[in-house]
């Protein structure tokens, strides 16, 4: 995992190093922070968490997001989610519509289809609708993808013979699978009003090894200054996920978020 960490913690320093130099006209960074959960009990205690960080540092020519993603939940006192997510990405203006770009992705999942993975790729993104009141951007391209499958029962294992690592193993370790990935994203906002506002982003990364398709959509309500009341939902679906594990996991959130201007 750390050796995923260090590529696209390395990634993402050089692609930003390389043009904060020529970016004279940044205007700094911005963004939001918000913390999200819930909690229910009954038959079943269930706790959720989760801390999320969004920058962004916006110039005449180049443009530059940062995100970041931490998820807990517990059942009954047993943790059964743990997520961890980072991502860079660096653009640079062609016109007032069109954009190159480059990314770096990274994630671990404990409890996820996949235990972690990492994307580096590049592409072309076109603004559908120039904000105020509607933003649309969507984005095309490509580049590699390593995804590590989780550790998972043999589905042949014969409890009436000794286990044995090679001839008869009760767990399997999971295979890493390196691929050329090719990658659409779309973001959508609308400010509804000066008080709410609802955004809905989709990503998709199709590989031969597996296809993965996110979505979430969510809506913000102002409540004071720069603190705002949230409701999202998410959709994660692998196409071809570890023997064993779910091909899609979804999460409803509300939370609180901070706007950092």
């Amino acid at each position: 995992m750390l050796k995923e960490i260090t590529i696209a913690t390395a990634l993402s320093l050089a692609f930003s190093s390389a043009t904060f130099a020529q970016d004279g006209d940044d205007k700094g960074w911005a963004g939001e922070a918000s913390l999200a959960g819930g909690k229910t009990g009954g038959n079943t205690d269930t706790e959720d968490l989760s801390l999320g960080l969004k920058l962004a540092k916006a110039g005449d020519n180049w443009n530059h997001k940062f995100d970041a993603l931490a998820d807990y939940g517990n059942v009954d006192g047993d943790r059964n989610k743990e997520r961890f997510a980072l991502g860079y990405q660096i653009d640079r203006n062609l016109n007032e519509r069109t954009y190159i770009y480059g990314n770096a992705d990274w994630y671990s999942d404990k409890f996820g289809a996949y235990r972690n993975g990492y994307f580096v790729g590049a592409g072309v993104g076109y603004k559908v609708i120039v904000p105020d009141p509607v933003g649309w951007n969507v984005e095309a391209g490509v580049g590699y993808r390593s995804q590590l499958e989780q550790d998972y029962a043999n589905p042949n294992f014969d409890p009436l013979l000794a286990v044995d690592p090679v001839t008869n193993p009760a767990i399997i370790d999971g295979d890493r699978v390196n691929e050329v990935a090719v990658r659409g994203f779309s973001d959508f906002d609308y400010a509804l009003n000066e008080n709410v506002s609802l955004y809905n982003d989709t990503e998709i990364l199709w590989g031969e090894s597996d296809t993965y398709i996110w979505n979430e959509i969510g809506l913000s309500a102002q409540l004071m200054g720069d603190l705002a009341a949230r409701v999202s939902y998410r959709l994660d679906h692998h196409t071809d996920p570890t023997p064993g594990k779910k091909k899609t996991d979804t999460a409803l959130r509300f939370g609180v978020v901070y706007t950092m201007n």
